[in-house]
């Protein structure tokens, strides 16, 4: 069984190179529900959009338009923000460390 996680959050199974919703469609998600999470996330760790946007690694631009919910984030950026949620300290740790070379 192949599937994929669509960047909607849906999951579907591929077969015969068509898709396959393996659970009913979830009602979209309005941005109003996420920008708050993305300001009390940004204020809880106690940075700006700026410094928030360069720990991320995404133009401060993306992180305006997610808590003035003209935007909402979307699949690995979902995820990531749930992350700092749970494990903040971990997370920009993580981020701010330099990869290895192979």
């Amino acid at each position: 069984m192949r599937l994929r996680l669509k960047a909607d959050g849906r999951i579907v199974e591929l077969r015969d190179g068509q898709e396959f919703p393996l659970a009913p469609a979830m009602p979209a998600v309005a941005p109003v529900e996420i920008t708050p999470a993305v300001r009390d996330l940004r204020r809880r760790a106690r940075l700006t959009q700026t410094e928030f946007a360069a720990k991320l690694g995404v133009p401060v631009e993306t992180i305006r338009n997610w808590e003035q919910g003209k935007r909402a984030p979307r699949g690995p950026a979902r995820a990531l923000l749930a992350v700092i949620a749970r494990a903040p300290d971990a997370v920009f740790a993580a981020l701010a460390t330099e990869p290895e070379p192979v």
